[in-house]
């Protein structure tokens, strides 16, 4: 089905004036209940003054594109398939962990939230589901190679890819969120080429679903630049991972996924790198991870780590659009 333009600007402006017109109030609200950030002991002392700031402010960009899409679904403009049903669950279903997360720290005042192995097995149950609904698309279980061209077959050893996707992705993406605006900085621009990429593979619903986050997130920016009035919390972190999975898996842009994410790629390597460096002769790599704080602790602010990490994000991203396009 082809969407108008119209309806891709209408739908847009819509999110975009609904975050703004939300923010405020749900900020308002979080302070008023106590929902606010508690910065690790053992992190950075200029992240100190954050302490106390509201936290999942994913709910909002969360819900608002969602809900958007089904009422534009509802009134015939969209339609809803196994596709764009798979997005919206990957949505949901991983910002309803994040909340669980969230939940625990903020209310139950543990900081160390959800155990990780429980985190990890909520978050490996949702990638065998999405996997199973997807093979309902009947789908060809193989890989696309940009530049050459080529899909190679992968067999039953497809389900390790797309499950190494959603467990990889979501934690690279809840990794990144740890100074003012990074991740949905970087998250907005890593999701301009799937736009394209949706379009060009005749899934304009797609493309509009995506369209209506980054407008969603650009109004949530507003509020989450530095300095930051709210945060996304696991929320939103581990949602919008699942999303940008979901999305490069539908649209069979595996590979691609790792090059314009590849923001989110360096910073969980950089964790996996200092973890298991460490491990094994007790000595660090970087001076703090994930890359962003080893950045700080070299002496540059908050706002040069963030800046140079979207000019990145922008480089890869512009780099993998032209590769998916060729």
């Amino acid at each position: 089905m082809q969407i108008s333009i119209y309806t891709y600007i209408f739908g847009a402006i819509l999110c975009l004036g609904l975050m703004l017109l939300i923010m405020p109030h749900l900020i308002t609200y979080l302070h008023k209940i106590k929902f606010g950030q508690t910065e690790r002991e053992e992190g950075l002392a200029s992240h100190k003054v954050k302490n106390g700031t509201p936290t999942m402010g994913g709910i909002a960009f969360i819900l608002i594109p969602t809900l958007v899409y089904l009422v534009f679904a509802l009134c015939h403009l969209v339609p809803i398939d196994m596709r764009s049903g798979i997005i919206l669950l990957a949505f949901i279903g991983y910002g309803i962990i994040g909340f669980i997360d969230d939940y625990i720290i903020v209310v139950q005042k543990n900081n160390e939230g959800l155990k990780p192995k429980a985190k990890f097995a909520m978050q490996s149950v949702l990638a065998v589901i999405f996997f199973l609904l997807y093979m309902r698309t009947d789908v060809a279980m193989d890989i696309w190679i940009p530049i050459a061209n080529i899909h190679i077959p992968l067999g039953p050893f497809y389900f390790v890819i797309i499950y190494l996707m959603f467990t990889a992705e979501t934690n690279a993406v809840n990794l990144t969120d740890g100074l003012d605006g990074l991740c949905a900085g970087q998250m907005i621009i890593a999701l301009v080429p799937f736009v394209i990429f949706a379009q060009r593979a005749k899934m304009d619903h797609i493309a509009f679903l995506i369209v209506l986050l980054i407008a969603s997130l650009w109004g949530y920016l507003k509020f989450n630049k530095h300095p930051a009035q709210i945060f996304m919390g696991d929320t939103g972190s581990l949602a919008l991972g699942g999303f940008f999975a979901a999305v490069a898996m539908v649209l069979k842009q595996e590979i691609l996924l790792i090059l314009i994410g590849g923001v989110f790629v360096v910073e969980v390597l950089s964790v996996v790198i200092q973890v298991t460096h460490y491990k094994r002769t007790h000595k660090r790599i970087f001076r703090m991870a994930p890359l962003h704080h080893h950045f700080e602790k070299g002496g540059m602010s908050e706002t040069q780590v963030v800046h140079r990490f979207w000019f990145a994000g922008v480089v890869l991203a512009v780099l993998g659009f032209f590769i998916g396009v060729m």
